[in-house]
């Protein structure tokens, strides 16, 4: 099956999934996966320790779990916890009851699918055999699902503690028998602790087997908005440098303005024409989408009256909604690329 009919198809089984109403046994598979007590155990101290950034990570992991007609990860409900998982399924049982526009996890489960296409375009692009640098990798598992990762190695760099928890509780999952076992897809897989905020995380990167002058996707999903400015445009530009060595794919998603202001204290970064920044720093070209574009909706975004499709039909100049005056707040996704031949300079 080709990416578009796999996109298609993701898009056919969200809508199926949330009209027949498969939200119980959703919710029970991936309870099932937290049967174990020590995976219990695991959880309980990231919802003790853990500030809002790093849980965001178990978030995240609890939509893949829940739109699992959508979007395949067999381990996204034990990466999520119980917590995460009864309370975005009860905002997606209300949603579904009261008709919402759009469905909690939407945009999240939508995005997801973005870097999965991204990334399985990108790597055929570097001939099937790159490097895939996911930074702040949180609880992702792409490893562990996308079949286009056979010939590549794979890295995962965060926090070390996060990436501790994660190990943890994947290998008492696996453990204790109530999960089903997971297959590595790709080649290899080395997790990385580091923070980005760092000046050294590209040694650190280097030191664990990351070899600059190989082509590599960079994966920056749900992380840079997290980052203050002079620390995002560092990660950004690190990242550009390497276009003279290697092939280099960034795939990132960027909030605008507006959309960073929900959260003073979370969100820091933020950049209302990525598409042109990027060039800027050493990029040879920029594609941007938005959520809800042909190429970033997968079937998932249903309702005439949807939030992205209004975003949509506005420029990206408008910052005040006309229609009620809103803020309008996007998120874009952004593809990237650079290669030692371009003669684009900092």
């Amino acid at each position: 099956m080709s990416s578009s009919e796999e996109e298609k198809a993701a898009g056919a089984n969200g809508e199926q999934r949330l009209q027949e109403g498969e939200d119980e046994g959703v919710l029970a598979a991936a309870m099932e996966q937290l049967a174990a007590e020590g995976v219990r155990a695991l959880h309980a101290r990231v919802e003790a320790e853990w500030d809002p950034v790093l849980q965001s990570a178990c978030q995240t992991a609890a939509v893949r779990a829940l739109w699992a007609s959508a979007v395949r990860d067999p381990a996204a409900g034990v990466l999520a916890g119980e917590r995460h998982l009864r309370g975005l399924h009860e905002k997606m049982r209300r949603d579904e009851r009261t008709g919402a526009r759009e469905v909690h996890g939407v945009m999240i489960a939508v995005r997801t699918l973005w870097f999965d296409a991204r990334i399985e375009a990108a790597v055929a692009g570097l001939g099937g055999a790159a490097q895939v640098v996911l930074l702040g990798a949180g609880m992702d598992a792409r490893a562990y699902r996308l079949g286009c990762l056979k010939d590549c190695a794979v890295f995962e760099l965060d926090f070390a503690d996060l990436l501790d928890m994660k190990s943890d509780i994947l290998h008492e999952a696996m453990s204790s028998g109530n999960h089903q076992k997971l297959t590595m897809m790709a080649k290899s897989l080395t997790r990385v602790p580091a923070d980005i905020r760092d000046v050294d995380w590209m040694t650190k990167l280097q030191s664990c087997g990351y070899v600059p002058e190989r082509n590599t996707v960079w994966v920056l999903e749900g992380i840079l908005y997290y980052l203050h400015h002079v620390h995002a445009m560092q990660v950004l530009e690190t990242i550009a440098a390497c276009r003279t060595s290697a092939c280099t794919v960034l795939l990132a998603d960027f909030m605008n303005k507006n959309a960073a202001s929900l959260s003073q204290t979370m969100y820091h970064f933020y950049h209302d024409s990525p598409d042109l920044l990027l060039p800027s720093i050493g990029f040879s070209q920029a594609m941007l989408s938005q959520i809800g574009d042909p190429q970033a909706h997968f079937g998932l975004l249903n309702h005439p009256q949807n939030l992205f499709d209004k975003l949509r039909r506005l420029p990206r100049t408008v910052e005040i909604n006309p229609e009620d005056g809103t803020p309008c707040r996007r998120l874009y996704l952004v593809e990237a690329s650079a290669s030692p031949d371009d003669h684009t300079t900092l």
